[in-house]
This record gives C-alpha cells, structure tokens and sequence, in this order.
C-alpha cells in the first residue's frame, strides 16, 4: 500500500512523541489543514500592518516574519497582555509541496498560505501492458 505524502507528517510526529507543545512564536499561532490538493496554513496576526510581513523561502524553508508596532505616545498602561515586535516563524516544506506556486493572503487579521500539493505527490493511475497486448490499469494509491 502507498504511503500519502504528508510534509508537515514528519514534524509533527516528532513533537507528539517528545511530549513537547508545538512550537510557535509569540502573536503568531497557526492552524494547518489539508483539503483535496493543497495545505492550508492560517496565522493570527491581529494588528499587524500588512506591509510589514515579509515571507520568504529558501530550499525547503519558508520564513514568515511580520511586525505588530508598540503605541505611540505617551500613555499610561493598565494593562499590556499583547506582544509588539518582530515575530518570525519558520516551516520545512517536504517534497510533496509545490513551494514555486505558495499563495499568500492576508484579511482580518488573517495570514492564509495556500501550498499546493506537487504532481509528483498526487495519487495516480498506472497503465500496465501484458503479453497479450492487452493493458490494465493499476491504481497507484
């Protein structure tokens, strides 16, 4: 039986059995799905200035920083829970991700990264030719 090619499968198995929490960074926690062909990531980012993300990739590494910017002025805090500065967060992509074709949208507060799946990782069928000339397909699930 063929194995689903999962890149993100790896990772997360890996902080499942050390016990440890998943990590992310301050202001910038993140849902990851799969549906049909692509991956979906989403990242809270509320208050970020959308000019101030910057992704990138190298190889297999995608790099997400963003910059949610402190007050200005002179005020009196009574209460300062949410995070300013830079927060950067960082993803191995696996093989089975078509990184040239990652689509980035940012909307209400909402960094969505849509990965699609590779050709090369996607299920297929496989035609099989017999002596008799005949040719059989095979279900490459």
């Amino acid at each position: 039986m063929a194995r689903r090619n999962d890149p993100f499968q790896d990772i997360e198995r890996l902080f499942s059995s050390t016990g440890f929490a998943r990590p992310t960074g301050p202001g910038m926690p993140m849902d990851l799905i799969r549906t049909g062909d692509e991956y979906v990531a989403e990242l809270d980012l509320p208050g970020v200035d959308p000019s101030t993300i910057d992704i990138d990739i190298d190889d297999r590494t995608l790099t997400i920083r963003a910059e949610r910017k402190a007050r200005q002025g002179e005020v009196e805090w009574l209460s300062k829970e949410r995070p300013t500065g830079t927060f950067a967060r960082q993803l191995t992509m696996g093989y089975g991700v078509a990184v040239d074709k990652i689509n980035a949208t940012y909307d209400g507060g909402v960094l969505t990264l849509t990965f699609p799946v590779a050709d090369e990782a996607k299920p297929r069928k496989i035609s099989v030719n017999t002596s008799s000339s005949e040719s059989k397909t095979i279900d490459a699930n």
